[in-house]
């Protein structure tokens, strides 16, 4: 599968837009109810009356969404090997019913592995931006990545 991206394919400093996800008020609510039940979550009227001030995702449905922008961006025709988690997520801002969200990722640094010479890490901050360009989430983490040649 020599199409994968590979460690060697990835360069500190490139960003990379993963495309688009429309946000509705239904995906919103079904999520909340399963995950995250606060009121803000699932309630219009109290979600509007709220420091929100209106129905919002909850930052962990956020982070789904990110996930599926960077699945489709990249990690799905890339030769991955899994992560060992995030550094860092932020949610800056409420993400509304309605909003669509641009993924956009971020090569901050990389190397290879020292006991796994057929592995490299990746260490990339991914966010999502509104269509105005106001960050909603921000986020840090090392993807590990099989490299071409160890």
């Amino acid at each position: 599968m020599s199409d994968l991206l590979h460690f060697e394919d990835f360069s500190v400093g490139e960003s990379r837009d993963l495309g688009t996800y429309a946000v509705t008020a239904e995906e919103i609510k079904s999520f909340a109810r399963e995950f995250d039940p606060q009121f803000f979550h699932l309630d219009d009227d109290r979600a509007k009356a709220s420091v929100l001030g209106g129905l919002s995702a909850s930052g962990w449905h956020t982070c789904g969404i990110v996930m599926r922008l960077m699945v489709d961006g990249y990690l799905g025709r890339t030769a991955g090997m899994g992560s060992p988690g995030l550094d860092e997520v932020r949610w800056l801002k409420p993400v509304y019913a309605g909003e669509t969200l641009l993924g956009r990722m971020t090569v901050l640094a990389k190397r290879k592995s020292k006991s796994r010479p057929e592995m490299g890490l990746v260490t990339m901050k991914w966010e999502a931006r509104s269509a105005t360009g106001e960050t909603k989430i921000d986020m840090t983490g090392v993807n590990l990545i099989k490299v071409r040649q160890p």
